[in-house]
């Protein structure tokens, strides 16, 4: 079974540094322009890498990601407009 993944975006100063953020889970997206890491870790040592994330220089701020929380699935309630303009 997979365990329980959650997700942070990690702002950085220095994304040359950030590739060592691969030890404390997987890095799924770095943004060159925006200076951010999108990092995924599992959810039972969350707590301990936090405090490793704070401690190192170039992380400026540290966000939790709430995709997961977002609904996905989708009812529909509303009729589709599209069908009565097509052909």
């Amino acid at each position: 079974m997979l365990p329980e993944r959650t997700g942070y975006i990690v702002w950085v100063s220095d994304l040359k540094a950030a590739r060592g953020l691969e030890r404390l889970g997987t890095v799924h997206y770095m943004s060159r322009k925006l200076h951010y890491v999108v990092l995924y870790m599992n959810a039972d040592k969350v707590e301990e890498n936090l405090k490793q994330l704070h401690r190192l220089s170039y992380v400026r701020k540290v966000e939790r990601s709430y995709r997961n929380e977002i609904k996905t699935e989708y009812s529909k309630d509303v009729e589709d407009k599209t069908r009565a303009y097509s052909i």
